[in-house]
C-alpha cells in the first residue's frame, strides 16, 4: 500500500475517534473535590448508565483531571460504574 492510501487511512481513523468522542455526555462541573478525587456535575443523560440528567457526585479515574477543573467549566464526558461507583473514565474540557 502506498504511503499516502496510508497516511488517509490512518488520518480517517483519527477522525472517526475524535468524531466517536465529540459525543460523549455534555456536563456542567459544579464542584471539584480534590481530597476525595470527586467531581459534582450537572449533566444530559447518559446513555450507557440508562441515567437520565440530573446533577450528582462521581469520582474520577485520574485524579490528575481534578487539578484542570473548576466550578462552571464546560466538559464532555464518560462514565462507567466501577466497583460499585459511578466513576468519570474520560472527559474533556470544552473551551
Amino acid at each position: 500500500m502506498k504511503l499516502h492510501h496510508r497516511l488517509g487511512l490512518l488520518l480517517c481513523a483519527a477522525g472517526f475517534t475524535l468524531t466517536a468522542w465529540a459525543q460523549g455526555t455534555p456536563a456542567e462541573v459544579v464542584k471539584v473535590d480534590k481530597g476525595q478525587g470527586k467531581l459534582t456535575l450537572k449533566h444530559g443523560p447518559i446513555q450507557n448508565l440508562d441515567m437520565p440528567a440530573m446533577s450528582m457526585v462521581f469520582r474520577v479515574q485520574d485524579q490528575q483531571w481534578l487539578d484542570q477543573l473548576k466550578a462552571g467549566d464546560k466538559i464532555r464526558f464518560d462514565a462507567e460504574k466501577l466497583n460499585g461507583q459511578y466513576t468519570v473514565t474520560r472527559l474533556s474540557v470544552q473551551r
